[in-house]
């Protein structure tokens, strides 16, 4: 079966991802984008022109379509209340177009910070969000997907991460011994495919299936595997990210341009435990941090992102040239 499917948040890096799952499955978009000019989407896909403040075109969105996926919302912002504006009140806009055409499906995807509202601005707006939905759960048939760290080709967000861990020596902002979910970005977006047509509803944290989650052991273990050497991790104590967050922050504050570095992500990165809860909403045969991390890492290079590979690097090219 195929559907009309409204989406917000088309352009960024897991709302690319979601297009591309829903376009193999034959199914028809309806993309909310702020500029058609930039947007960069697939010819298939039917731009509107808007963002979440703007009712009017909520409402072209959403109008004869079976289902929406919300991805959009703020990851990074200036102030608490840019956070709220954009994850909050966004959601309550689109819930109340959503609600006026009697949409047959909602999903919602959030974030699985919003675990942890405490932490962080931008925690404590994605449960703002998630608790607007699940007040209208019923009506909306809605559900609601909290994924961890989503990581990919095409993602800027990790890319630092993936950075220090293609170097000898990893610093690594985290305690040394939290636990964490992963997902891939086609794993992710596969979820949502198939929630778009389920009438499964309620709250449910998703992962890579890995039991008990990840720790930092693995992760250095499979950087050292693709690397071809050892990746040795360099615990950073927090009152040194947190420096330079409050840093960050002033500099933002002084610009009006929001940074992704800010005492709330530094307290959501020591939090030491970011393991999803198994529920039902699960993959048959998710892909495994080891391939996700090569097949990462080896796009990262090819557009430019990273440095070309060492010659023992596994995503080096095989022609034997000296990189």
């Amino acid at each position: 079966m195929t559907a009309l499917i409204a989406i917000t948040g088309a352009t960024g890096f897991a709302g690319r991802h979601v297009i591309d799952a829903l376009l193999a499955e034959g199914h028809r978009l309806r993309a909310l984008v702020r500029n058609p000019q930039t947007a960069s989407l697939p010819g298939a896909v039917e731009l509107v022109p808007g963002d979440l403040a703007d009712r009017t075109a909520l409402a072209h969105l959403v109008a004869g379509t079976d289902a929406a996926v919300h991805l959009a919302g703020a990851i990074a912002a200036p102030t608490r209340q840019d956070y709220f504006t954009a994850n909050a009140e966004g959601t309550r806009a689109l819930i109340e177009a959503a609600r006026a055409v009697a949409l047959p499906r909602f999903v919602h995807i959030s974030s699985l910070a919003a675990r942890e509202p405490q932490l962080s601005a931008y925690a404590a707006s994605k449960r703002a969000g998630e608790e607007m939905v699940r007040a209208d759960m019923a009506a909306l048939n809605a559900i609601v997907i909290r994924p961890p760290a989503v990581y990919g080709p095409g993602d800027r967000g990790t890319l630092p991460l993936i950075r220090e861990l293609t170097r000898p020596v990893a610093a690594i902002p985290a305690p040394p011994d939290a636990r964490f979910s992963l997902i891939h970005a086609r794993d992710l977006a596969r979820l949502i495919r198939g929630a778009v047509l389920s009438d499964v509803q309620g709250l449910h944290e998703v992962s890579d299936g890995t039991p008990r989650g990840h720790g930092w052991a693995d992760l250095v273990a499979a950087a050292s595997a693709l690397r071809g050497g050892p990746v040795r991790p360099l615990f950073l104590p927090r009152a040194l990210p947190a420096t330079v967050a409050a840093a960050a922050e002033a500099v933002a504050w002084f610009s009006g341009k929001a940074g992704l570095v800010n005492r709330g992500k530094i307290a959501e990165l020591y939090h030491p435990d970011w393991v999803s809860r198994a529920g039902s909403l699960a993959l048959a045969d998710p892909i495994p941090f080891s391939r996700g991390l090569a097949d990462t890492v080896q796009w990262y290079r090819s557009a430019g992102w990273l440095p070309p590979a060492r010659r023992t690097d596994r995503t080096a090219p095989s022609s034997g040239t000296l990189r």
